[in-house]
């Protein structure tokens, strides 16, 4: 299968990077290499770009589509939260911009065999992001307590119905291992009550499916331990910008670029500072920037998506 992906808010990311031609440039999620391609078209002969991903199919398409640019190009497999020790690795310390295209690519999605998507009854429950991971959905719900379920899809999915879900999966699979993403829409269906079923706005599984994503994947963890390294690495001026999907990833990025920009924990009635916590930066986009109505109009997965995007300056 081609790996498609369209990358969201792509004009206004790249352009929100200031990117300079001899700057040094990252991405860590580096997908099918779309953002990638713009931010190498605008570097100059000094510049230079590290792409990374754990994604197998996405490293072989991103190569192949920013083939033009190999002399200024390093392509890494790995998780972004590694992005430090590669960079070290490379020889570099500081760089001037870092892009994180969070969530799962069309590609991903669009593929039965990677079981990302409720779509394909048939497809397997797997859900990782980096095929050498061990734990797959399947496994989770094969083997994780009744408890760490439902707070599984309740806290990454926010679904109302979590305790009924989770209930409803250990049940039938007291009987039957859950193999496909059939056997989980039909428990899910099985624990939310058909009249509400018929009134909800999306596919009742859409949730599940999403936390158990998350969980496999560790992808909020990930994102909390590894934002602040990454805005240390910036240069002076440089900009980290990061595209998310949902309101917990959003939450996360918008608190954590807070905290970098007024780091200071003395209650207000005092005159000075005395924690000594110093700003890193700024945030530019003290409101995301959302996708256009074209955009959403021509790729519906845009809807969801937010830019949100910090400046390191150096007191």
């Amino acid at each position: 299968m081609e790996f498609k992906h369209v990358s969201v808010l792509l004009k206004e990311t790249v352009d929100e990077l200031n990117i300079r031609p001899d700057g040094i440039y990252v991405d860590g999620t580096l997908g099918g290499g779309g953002h990638a391609y713009e931010v190498c078209k605008r570097l100059g002969p000094g510049g230079r770009f590290v792409g990374i991903d754990q994604d197998g199919d996405a490293i072989a398409a991103a190569g192949k589509r920013l083939s033009e640019f190999c002399d200024k190009v390093t392509i890494v497999r790995n998780n972004y939260c590694n992005m430090k020790e590669e960079l070290i690795g490379l020889g570099i310390e500081k760089v001037d911009g870092i892009v994180l295209d969070l969530g799962v690519s069309s590609y991903q999605l669009d593929d039965p065999a990677r079981g990302f998507s409720y779509m394909e009854d048939s497809s397997p429950l797997d859900m990782r992001m980096d095929d050498r991971g061990t734990l797959t959905a399947a496994d989770l719900l094969n083997t994780y307590s009744e408890s760490e379920i439902y707070r599984i899809i309740r806290d990454y999915g926010e679904d109302k119905f979590a305790k009924n879900i989770a209930k409803m999966i250990v049940k039938i699979r007291e009987d039957k291992p859950f193999v496909t993403a059939g056997d989980l829409k039909y428990a899910i269906d099985a624990a939310i009550p058909m009249k509400v079923r018929k009134n909800l706005s999306g596919h009742p599984a859409r949730k599940t499916f999403q936390a158990l994503r998350i969980e496999i994947n560790h992808e909020l963890d990930v994102l909390k331990e590894s934002l602040n390294t990454m805005i240390d690495l910036l240069s002076d001026g440089g900009r980290i910008c990061i595209i998310t999907f949902h309101s917990l990833e959003d939450r996360i990025v918008k608190n954590i670029f807070k905290e970098n920009e007024s780091p200071c924990t003395c209650p207000p009635s005092f005159p000075v500072c005395v924690c000594g916590k110093v700003s890193k930066g700024k945030v530019i986009t003290k409101k995301p920037i959302v996708p256009t109505d074209e955009e959403m109009e021509d790729n519906s997965r845009s809807a969801s998506s937010k830019l949100r995007v910090f400046e390191r300056i150096y007191s």
